[in-house]
């Protein structure tokens, strides 16, 4: 601020002419109507020389911008106050000339107090002519709006601005400090930023655009003059309505004529500028979530929302925080990637449309960072009007029966990112990738083996009369989808073809509650009360037998979030959907760092993503997969991916994952509205979930450079290699007992094969020479006649010939 001097005589008189008119003058001045009352002598009580003279400013609300990650893509605005403060350089010399000409001509005259004007003020007054006068300043009025702008308490708003002659006091003794500490164009800047204009628009930045679309910067004569004449009055003089169309036109003009008469133009341009036709635009600022500058883009500013209201940083409470995003003036640069959040809104509804009961539900995050890309699903992000509503019937029976309607086409509630009611979906055999983290964790390696029956008999206990008992107990007995998955496997084929009579044993093994700790590790949360209950007991998590198969509920956000913590060598990143977030003095604020901390080790990441490229038909020099569930993915994305696919009993859910280094896409389809819906959930069909996660990736790599998966090596993926004894022509019997014997876990293969054995004897094994401790060996059994066929190469990783799974086959 630039401290003018001025002279002592002057401001000596100042204050003794102030002092003399404190009595009946300034009240006669300001408040006509109560110039003989007790008010005035209030008023004239007042020792002008104790009443307060430093003004204390807080700042006037400001607007919020939000961006994409470009930092210029206008994503939404938000605000209380649709204003933003602008520099006096930024503001068109006829605005400047405007205002002056409309409310204050000897504003670069007087000392913040025009005494002058008060004096004649107080004579019209007392001479009962028709039109009374005031005598506030710019400055003046100035210092009332910045009084009620800093203002903590509701009572003091009202003292600032109610008709008192002490008030009007407090403002000239006030006014007269200010001139002295600011410059006539700081006054100027600062009452332009904080006067009131109208629909909403408070500053003459929010003035500009709204009434005519433009910055304060291009502000004509006719545009300038028709914007001052509003301050006085902005709802009478709205330009917008019919009625106040033509008395704004009047004002606009009577502000031009004063513009003339104090010479801030000429005649010419005075007559040009009232010749001109009034025209305006009304173009509201646009405020929320729902009204973001793509609608398909208003799930992901909601996410943003929701996250910004759970941060203590902004306040201690929700009331804090809310009024801190709507006012604060932030420059907020969030996270959203509109390469890939366009590709996801025009997959997600490519074949499945808003009017689907089936939600599509797509989030893209990135690895090592948490950063959230993309959010997106089949539905209007919407308030369905109550009145005139376009939302179905609910598709639940039960809430249909009563006329309840459901949340499609539009809804506003968090159906990717899990809030509120929401608590998440099911995502079948997705889950699996958290058996093999907790195994790899437990030193078991990738090449483990097991033989995995077409049904399997588990330990864990559930309910007899349960579907999935086995006949006649109360042991947990899953089953496969397809029953040539029988044989044995390691985890990489296992995870290929979805064999759950595999992770049911090996999760068994490593003890589910490991499992289970292993998914929170990689961020997946238990929102709802039931899931909780297990996750959060070490003893009912011991008997989660079916928590590999996917019977968690969880949210695409989440389930991208996991394997991205994977594809980052095991360092998980909070979500977060910001970048950068600057306050209106330019400076960054540190909240929008990423969080991120290895969760699990290096090794055991890159060997699960090993396994994780089997489902997708992608594979590393190191993976040994044999089928796939999401074959086709390696060659639609054209990058190196992992990922997994997912479906729950009767497919009331789908979903599927797929990575790269830079990008983790998770989608789950479900009916929100009714989880026990009678409609299947596909996969690779159109109408399924898969094309809109893998075009989805697809998309968003467009342009950017495959980068290869780290393999793992050593023991994570060999484990312990023994030598298999030779059991060559022996009785099946013997042979059991030596292989037992050895540590191995033996396997009687049902088929026969050629052999110089006797029928009946041990042909061979399958692996032989050597292959991981308590791995499976098979022991071949042989026909008795012929040749013996090449027995298969051992490599030492305990490779699965003659394995497989129908490949595209969702699991």
């Amino acid at each position: 601020m630039r401290k003018r001097d001025h002279n002592v005589l002057t401001n000596a008189a100042s204050l003794l002419i102030c002092g003399l008119l404190a009595g009946v003058v300034v009240a006669a001045a300001a408040f006509p109507a109560v110039a003989m009352s007790g008010l005035a002598v209030k008023a004239g009580a007042e020792t002008f020389g104790a009443l307060p003279s430093e003004l204390t400013v807080a700042s006037a609300p400001q607007i919020s911008y939000l961006y994409a990650s470009d930092s210029k893509t206008p994503l939404a605005t938000m605000y209380d106050e649709n204003r933003r403060n602008v520099k006096f350089a930024d503001i068109s010399p006829y605005m400047v000339k405007a205002i002056v000409g409309a409310e204050d001509h000897g504003f670069y005259k007087h000392n913040g107090v025009d005494f002058n004007g008060v004096a004649r003020a107080f004579v019209n007054n007392q001479s009962n002519a028709a039109s009374q006068q005031g005598a506030s300043t710019l400055t003046m009025q100035y210092v009332r709006l910045a009084i009620a702008y800093s203002a903590t308490h509701p009572a003091d708003v009202v003292a600032a601005t109610e008709d008192t002659g002490a008030r009007k006091l407090k403002e000239m003794k006030m006014a007269l400090q200010v001139d002295k500490e600011l410059s006539k164009d700081e006054i100027l800047t600062r009452y332009l930023n904080i006067a009131a204009f109208g629909n909403g628009a408070y500053g003459v930045y929010a003035a500009s655009q709204v009434y005519f679309g433009k910055p304060p910067s291009k502000l004509k004569i006719e545009e300038a003059a028709m914007l001052a004449g509003m301050v006085k009055a902005p709802t009478t003089n709205d330009p917008t309505t019919t009625a106040g169309y033509p008395l704004a036109l009047a004002r606009r003009d009577y502000v031009i004529d004063n513009m003339l008469s104090i010479g801030a133009i000429t005649k010419e341009e005075a007559e040009a500028a009232k010749a001109t036709k009034m025209v305006v635009k009304n173009k509201k600022t646009p405020n929320g979530c729902v009204a973001t500058n793509k609608k398909e883009w208003g799930f992901f500013c909601d996410y943003f929302y929701r996250w910004w209201m759970q941060q203590e940083a902004f306040g201690s409470t929700s009331y804090d925080r809310e009024r801190r995003l709507k006012s604060g003036g932030y420059s907020i640069t969030t996270t959203l990637d509109v390469q890939a959040q366009e590709g996801s809104d025009k997959a997600v509804r490519k074949g499945l449309g808003v009017n689907s009961k089936a939600a599509r539900m797509v989030s893209t995050i990135e690895p090592g960072t948490g950063r959230v890309r993309a959010l997106s699903v089949n539905r209007n992000f919407k308030i369905d009007d109550p009145d005139k509503p376009q939302n179905k019937i609910s598709s639940d029976p039960r809430k249909a029966k009563k006329g309840v309607r459901g949340n499609y086409p539009n809804t506003v509630i968090p159906l990717l990112t899990g809030g509120g009611d929401i608590r998440g979906y099911q995502a079948g055999s997705t889950f699996k990738i958290f058996t093999i983290v907790a195994a790899l964790e437990k030193g078991i390696p990738l090449s483990s083996t097991i033989n995995s029956p077409k049904q399997f008999k588990s330990e864990y206990i559930i309910d007899s009369s349960s579907p999935a008992a086995c006949p006649g107990t109360h042991f947990y007995c899953p089953t496969n989808s397809v029953e040539s998955m029988a044989g044995v496997h390691n985890m990489w084929s296992a995870f290929g073809s979805s064999v759950n009579t595999f992770f049911v044993p090996l999760q068994q093994r490593v003890g589910s509650e490991n499992v289970v700790k292993a998914a929170q590790k990689l961020g997946i949360q238990f929102r709802s009360a039931e899931d909780a209950k297990f996750a959060n007991n070490k003893e009912a998590a011991h008997q989660w037998g079916a928590f590999t198969l996917g019977v968690s509920a969880t949210t695409p956000l989440d389930l991208a979030n996991a394997y991205a913590t994977l594809a980052a060598d095991g360092k998980y990143c909070e979500p977060i959907p910001v970048q950068e977030i600057k306050g209106p003095d330019g400076k960054k604020l540190d909240i929008a760092n990423p969080r991120c901390e290895q969760r699990i080790s290096t090794e055991v990441a890159r060997a699960a993503v090993d396994a994780a490229r089997c489902p997708v038909g992608d594979r590393s020099a190191t993976s040994k997969c044999i089928g796939a569930t999401a074959r086709g993915v390696r060659g639609i994305v054209g990058k190196p991916v992992a990922g997994k696919s997912g479906t729950t009993d009767s497919e009331k859910t789908s979903s599927l994952v797929v990575m790269t280094k830079q990008y983790a896409v998770a989608g789950i389809q479900a009916d929100p509205d009714w989880p026990q819906t009678n409609q299947k959930m596909g996969h690779d069909v159109p109408t399924g979930i898969n094309p809109p996660v893998y075009e989805t990736l697809r998309d968003a790599m467009k342009g950017k450079k495959g980068i290869e998966f780290t393999p793992p090596s050593g023991k994570i993926m060999e484990g312990d290699q023994r030598p298999i004894p030779d059991v060559k022509c022996l009785d099946i019997e013997t042979a059991k007992n030596r292989i037992k014997g050895a540590g191995f876990d033996p396997v009687v293969s049902s088929a026969r094969v050629p052999s110089t054995c006797p029928a009946g004897k041990v042909a061979g094994t399958s692996p032989n020479g050597r292959t991981i401790k308590d791995g499976v060996v098979t022991i071949e059994v042989s026909s008795g006649s012929g040749k013996p066929v090449n027995p298969p190469v051992n490599d030492g990783t305990g490779g699965l010939p003659g394995q497989g799974g129908r490949p595209g086959r969702p699991g």
